[in-house]
Order: C-alpha cells, then sequence, then structure tokens
C-alpha cells in the first residue's frame, strides 16, 4: 500500500467512495423459475473461479425483469469494477456490458475522470488488505462501509493511464517468462516420463544388460527363488506354531493367483529378452490394505495415514491425524508398516500415488495399500518407479472401481501385472532413474523458485505502481486534488437534483 508521506504532490489519498457510486449485489430466489435466463447479465465470484481475463460480459446466469425486480440486484453500466467480498475475496474484473452481480461482490461505478483499468489493478493489489477489513465466522467477508473507506492513492486522470499501460507492459514480458517457465515444467513432466517408459522397456538398461549378460538370471529364475523363499518361510512358521504348542490359529500355506492369460500379457507392453510380467500377489512377499474401520481420533497417540498424506512421490506427515495405541494394536495386522515397504493411495482422484517408507515411525493405515518385499531378491526403488510411471499406473487406474469417489480395491492391487528382471539389473535401472530423475527434481525446484520470484516481481511492479514510482510524473497534468473536487462538485449536484425531483409538488392556493 501507498505510504501518504511519501506521494508524489500531485496525488491524493482518497477511498473508494470517494471515487464513485458502490453498490452492493442480490440474487433473486432461485425458487422462481421467471426470475432467471433472462437477458439481464448477473455474475457470482464462482464465474471468476480460474477466470483471468480483466473484461467479462456475462456469467453462468442471468436474471429477468421481473427477478430484478423483486431482489436487491442492481444493473450497474458496463465498465463498472466488480470486487468479490467473499468466498473468495479478491477477484476482480470489469464488466464489458451493463451488469448485475450477486451480494458476494461490491461493485465501484467510477466516476468521470477515474480510469477503471486503473482501479482493476489497484483492487488486485488490495486483496490482503481487504481480507484484514473482513470479519465473520462461517466465512470472512468485507461489508460495504469497510470496503467504502479502503484507501486508494488516486494520481491524475493522465497519469493513471500511463500507470496502466506500464504495468501491461511489463505484466506481459513477466507473463511471457511465466508461459515459458510452465512450458519448461510441462517438458519435464513429458521427458521424466518418457525415461520411466523407457526403464520399463528394457532401454535404459539395453548396453548394460549386453555388458552383462552372462552375470545376469531371467526373472522365471528370480520367481523361482522368490516361491523357494516363500515355501521356506512358511515352512518355518510352521515349526515355530508347532515347537511352541500349536497357539492360536494354523499358520496358512501360501497361495498364488493363477498366472497371467495369453489374453491379458497380449495387452501388455512387450518386454526384452529375459523379463516376464507377473501379479503381484505372485511376486511380493505381501500385499496389504490396511484397516477398514474408522477409529477415534485423539490429539495425540499413533500416527493415522490415509491417501491425502501421499504427496509428490513423498509421506507427508504435516496434517497427519491420531488414534489411541488400542486402537493401532487392533489394526496391527492390516498395518504393520516398516521402513522400506511401499505404500499406496487406494481412493479418490490422487489413487495410485505411491511412497517408500523413509521413516521409522509407527504408524497404522487406511485407504492405502501396503507392499512388502523379499530383502535381497526385489528392488523396492524398482517397484515404486514402475508404479509412477504411467503405463504402471494405468493398469491399475483402469481397474478401479466407484463413481464419485474411484478406489482401487485390495483385489486389483493383487492382481496388478508387474515386470520382472533379474535382481541386478532391478538395482542398475533404479540407480540411473535416481540419477536421472534427481537432475529433473531440482529442475523442478528451480522452475518453481523461479515461478515465485516471478509473482513477487508482479507485487513488487503494483506497489511500485500505486506509490507513483513506476512511471514519471507530468507537472502539466490536472492534479488529483482538482479532480477530486469536481467528482465531489457533481456529486453534489447531482444529489441536490435528486432531492428536488423527488420532492413532491404543493399547488394549493394557486389560481
Amino acid at each position: 500500500m501507498s505510504d501518504v508521506l511519501n506521494m508524489p504532490k500531485n496525488w491524493v489519498q482518497v477511498t473508494i467512495a470517494d471515487l464513485g457510486k458502490v453498490v452492493s449485489g442480490g440474487t433473486p430466489s432461485t425458487k422462481e423459475h421467471s426470475y432467471w435466463g433472462g437477458n439481464i447479465s448477473w455474475i457470482s465470484p464462482s464465474d471468476l473461479t480460474g477466470y483471468s481475463s480483466k473484461h467479462i460480459v456475462k456469467g453462468a446466469k442471468s436474471i429477468t425483469q421481473e427477478g430484478l425486480k423483486n431482489s436487491s440486484a442492481t444493473i450497474m453500466p458496463a465498465g463498472s469494477i466488480h470486487f468479490s467480498s467473499r468466498a473468495p475475496i479478491g477477484y476482480t474484473v470489469i464488466s464489458s456490458t451493463d451488469m448485475t452481480t450477486n451480494q458476494g461482490f461490491k461493485s465501484l461505478v467510477p466516476a468521470q475522470g477515474i480510469f477503471n483499468e486503473y482501479i482493476y489493478y489497484y483492487f488486485k493489489s488490495a486483496k490482503q488488505l481487504a481480507e484484514s477489513k473482513a470479519t465473520g465466522t462461517t466465512f470472512k467477508e468485507i461489508s460495504g462501509a469497510a470496503f467504502s473507506k479502503l484507501p486508494v492513492p488516486l494520481p491524475p486522470t493522465n497519469e493513471q493511464h500511463r500507470i496502466v499501460a506500464k504495468i501491461e507492459e511489463l505484466f506481459s514480458e513477466l507473463d511471457k517468462g511465466i508461459e515459458n517457465l510452465k512450458t519448461a515444467r510441462a517438458q519435464l513432466k513429458v521427458y521424466r516420463q518418457a525415461l520411466l517408459k523407457h526403464a520399463f522397456e528394457g532401454k535404459l538398461t539395453a548396453q548394460w544388460r549386453a555388458e552383462n549378460h552372462d552375470k545376469l538370471g531371467t526373472a522365471d529364475a528370480l520367481l523361482k527363488r522368490i516361491q523357494h523363499e516363500r515355501t521356506q518361510r512358511y515352512q518355518q512358521q510352521l515349526a515355530d506354531w508347532e515347537a511352541a504348542g500349536k497357539p492360536g490359529s494354523k499358520p496358512k500355506a501360501p497361495k498364488s493367483l493363477p498366472p497371467l492369460t495369453a489374453e491379458e500379457l497380449a495387452e501388455l507392453p512387450e518386454l526384452p529378452e529375459g523379463w516376464g510380467w507377473e501379479k503381484n500377489e505372485n511376486y511380493l512377499f505381501e500385499i496389504k490394505d490396511g484397516t477398514h474401520d474408522t477409529p477415534k481420533y485423539v490429539d495425540t497417540g499413533i500416527p493415522f495415514v490415509t491417501q491425502k498424506n501421499i504427496k509428490d512421490g513423498k509421506l507427508s506427515m504435516g496434517n497427519v491425524t491420531y488414534i489411541s495405541t488400542e486402537d493401532h494394536e487392533k489394526f496391527f495386522k492390516r498395518s504393520n508398516v516398516q521402513k522400506g515397504d511401499l505404500i499406496i493411495s487406494m481412493i479418490g482422484h490422487g489413487r495410485g500415488e505411491c511412497c517408500l517408507v523413509d521413516v521409522d515411525t509407527i504408524f497404522s493405515i487406511k485407504n492405502v495399500g501396503l507392499f512388502k518385499f523379499f530383502s535381497g531378491l526385489q528392488s523396492s526403488r524398482f517397484l515404486k518407479f514402475y508404479f509412477q510411471s504411467t503405463g504402471g499406473l494405468n493398469l491399475a487406474l483402469s481397474k478401479s472401481k466407484g463413481g464419485a469417489q474411484p478406489f482401487i480395491g485390495l483385489t486389483e492391487l493383487r492382481d496388478w501385472p508387474v515386470p520382472v528382471c533379474s535382481t541386478e539389473e532391478q538395482s542398475e535401472i533404479a540407480n540411473q532413474l535416481d540419477a536421472r530423475l534427481s537432475v529433473c527434481d531440482q529442475l523442478d525446484q528451480t522452475i518453481s523458485a523461479s515461478l515465485q520470484q516471478a509473482e513477487a516481481l508482479r507485487q513488487s511492479i503494483l506497489k511500485k505502481a500505486f506509490s507513483g514510482r513506476l512511471v514519471p510524473q507530468d507537472p502539466h497534468d490536472e492534479p488529483a486534488s482538482a479532480l477530486l473536487a469536481r467528482i465531489k462538485a457533481e456529486r453534489a449536484i447531482g444529489a441536490k437534483n435528486a432531492t428536488i425531483a423527488a420532492k413532491p409538488r404543493n399547488t394549493a392556493g394557486r389560481k
């Protein structure tokens, strides 16, 4: 915001109410169909969600003359500036035609000599100031009175135009830079997926595989080792159970799912010689899906991780909820997560997001799949990258169930086909992807920092604009004080005329 003491001498500090007529909106009854669908433009803040243009012609809805008469909506002339005053505060737009708004706006019909685009940009810069004046509990709203009193630095009319021209020149250059950064980010995403695709087609390690051909085993050999390890573990569990006097239930013998059919294999990408496709259930050590119960949350206790805690390939505990130790112990059989396991979101539009658990923190899970690995036989990083690839993820998403809240079931997690190659090649692929994708991550961080700097520069431009430091002053311009005096005089004349027009005539006694 501007500092009054440092404003140029031909500027004045005013309020929004000094600049024209402040108008609040209104909404006709939605139960009365005759109020809607007419030829009077009407907008609500939702019309400006994601809207980036300076001007607007119409919103998603319109009202009729009957709707206008039976509500507090007011027609404002083209060129009025509309500022959303709640849910959220700060959307700004100029109407290109006569328009009404709902009560979520406070609008300004500018007086002559007030350049509406100057006010538009000022409103854009005043979002935080307006929010600081807002009140309310369910949602914050700035009242018409508080809005009318917001301070505005007012330059001469000609300078208002020069300021807007300079803002748009600088913003245009800034927008080109931002567009280039976003293009680079999009290209980075394409490169990342291309890299993952090549990795799981065997292309990334083609030369390495040729150089180490005599040292590598096949997928079939690895799967036999995994089956042998699974059988040995079961035999050990059985022996321990018998040695302990057969307490509780007898350990269950491991079961395998039917192999992928010829039809299923035909739909999967071709793999290099020595690789193979296998279902998760037959490949991994264990697959679980967390508790199905909804526990009582507590202030402190055991973290309760759900799909919202898996973001951008990482486990985030920032907004985690907690459950009691007793509940966690009840869920432990389905939630025995350990460092090195892989967890994956099973529900919602973020389903398929996965990460490796890199902490020793004990936690329970719900709506989250849990994959455990055979140590020394499988690379968890290899599988993580596969699940993050478009090809791998799409295989699971294509099997999703549900409508508004789609989910991947435990059966789908178990049936999910994964590419299998030798343990050595899995590690080599994971190492190469780690190295190359870390460069992508660094570039992405650089782009993010640049985008933040661009937004900071945008705010800096606006700050300079409204403190008189963006363009030079012209001593020949009419001072803003003269403009303000003229607005006040015209307003006084208008008020006087309105009073005269409204005063009833007394003709009694006339002849």
